[in-house]
C-alpha cells in the first residue's frame, strides 16, 4: 500500500463506511455485542478491513464474553504492530495493521493459553472469509 493512500483520509472515507471510517481511522470502538462477527465461529480467516492484510484465522478465535471478536494470536506478528494508548484515563495496549495503520482493538494479558492474551478486536476493522467446504 503506498503511503499517500494510507494517510489519505479522502481515500479512506470513499473506501469506507462513516462506521468503519470512525473506527478503522479515527480509533473508534463499536458498541459490545453489536459487531458483526463476535458470535461468527465458523472455519476461516479474518482480514483487515483496509487493505486485506491476513491478520487472524478462525482456529485462534474464542468467545471472551466481552461483546467483540476475540483471538489469543495473530496469524504472526509481523501483520501487527502495538502502540501504548492512554486514551480515556487509562493504560492499554493499542493494536494496528502493520500495513495501512487500520486501528484493529486492543491486547489484553488476560487469554487463554497457549499465549495468555487476547487480542479484542472490532467487528468493522475486519472481514470474513469462510474455509471452503
Amino acid at each position: 500500500m503506498a503511503d499517500n493512500e494510507k494517510y489519505n483520509n479522502d481515500f479512506w472515507r470513499e473506501k469506507l463506511t462513516p462506521e468503519q471510517y470512525r473506527i478503522c481511522r479515527e480509533k473508534g470502538t463499536e458498541r459490545p455485542f453489536t459487531g458483526e462477527y463476535w458470535q461468527e465461529f465458523s472455519a476461516g480467516d479474518y482480514r483487515c478491513r483496509c487493505c486485506g492484510e491476513l491478520l487472524f484465522a478462525a482456529d485462534t478465535k474464542f468467545d471472551a464474553g466481552c461483546g467483540w471478536p476475540s483471538f489469543y494470536a495473530p496469524v504472526n506478528k509481523t501483520v501487527i504492530r502495538e502502540h501504548l494508548d492512554t486514551s480515556h484515563g487509562m493504560y492499554r495496549t493499542e493494536v494496528v495493521c502493520r500495513n495501512c495503520d487500520c486501528h484493529l482493538g486492543h491486547v489484553f494479558t488476560d487469554g487463554p493459553a497457549p499465549t495468555g492474551l487476547r487480542y479484542c478486536i472490532n467487528s468493522a476493522s475486519i472481514f470474513f472469509i469462510p474455509s471452503e467446504s
